[in-house]
């Protein structure tokens, strides 16, 4: 599953340095899937959506730092567990249980990513 900063997050930053797959955002910025990505130009999602990897999206969260889920892969393929949660001082970065994803899944997000 993807990981998510909970509402207790105090912001201190400490989880976004850590994403291989620059995923995490300050709140109220906005992201792009080329971010942190080999991804450019017009590209479809895993989930199907044709979007501009280089155009800004909407911030998840305007209050506190975010996850974008579709750039989540829970450092697979890059470390043995997700970084932002093994940096987090208050154990705000967990398991989204609306995003359950299988270790291929997060595999196949990985390499749509970094090919």
């Amino acid at each position: 599953m993807a990981i998510i900063i909970t509402d207790e997050c105090i912001n201190c930053g400490a989880c976004e340095p850590e994403c291989p797959n620059t995923a995490i955002y300050e709140g109220g910025v906005e992201w792009r899937w080329s971010d942190g990505t080999e991804l450019s130009g017009e590209i479809t999602t895993l989930d199907g959506e044709t979007v501009d990897a280089d155009a800004e999206q909407e911030p998840v969260s305007d209050e506190f730092y975010y996850i974008v889920t579709g750039k989540c892969t829970e450092c697979q393929g890059f470390h043995e567990e997700p970084q932002c949660a093994a940096v987090c001082p208050v154990d705000c970065c967990v398991p989204d249980p609306d995003h359950e994803e299988s270790e291929d899944e997060l595999a196949k997000k990985k390499d749509f990513m970094h090919a």
